[in-house]
């Protein structure tokens, strides 16, 4: 498997800042979001710090920034989307039990879920592609 170098140093102390656990987890979801830009046409992911958490756009910002960061909650972490997208709504209609999701912004995991990878997948995809979709459906 292909591991992705963190170019921003400020980026991996945040993580290096974390607590082991949470931690692991979250870098498997930060691979998992490189190695999904990676299958999508002229998609490369900029890795930034925004608001003091991980985030990860498209560099022609063809989807919605994902941030990656710890939740209130303890033993738990969050994948985190800007919260004035449809993306978490559309996903508690199409998959009503796939995620614990908070309002409009957040898909919430403790240490111990088994994550639902297919509908993780789906759900990393959209964000990355989140503008690039809103833009041919207003076409079409």
């Amino acid at each position: 498997m292909k591991q992705f170098e963190f170019d921003d140093l400020s980026v991996a102390a945040v993580y290096k800042s974390y607590p082991g656990p949470v931690r692991a987890r979250l870098l498997a979801l930060r691979q998992l979001i490189f190695e999904l830009a990676e299958r999508l046409d002229g998609v490369e992911i900029s890795e930034t710090l925004k608001w003091g958490v991980p985030s990860y756009q498209s560099s022609t910002k063809t989807g919605t920034p994902i941030r990656l960061a710890s939740a209130k909650e303890a033993d738990s972490y969050g994948l985190y989307v800007h919260c004035q997208t449809s993306l978490i709504d559309d996903f508690k209609k199409s998959h009503p039990d796939a995620f614990r999701y908070s309002g409009t912004r957040a898909l919430l995991f403790a240490l111990d879920d088994k994550l639902p990878e297919k509908e993780l997948e789906e759900f990393i995809l959209a964000a990355l592609t989140y503008h690039q979709r809103k833009s041919h459906a207003l076409k079409a």
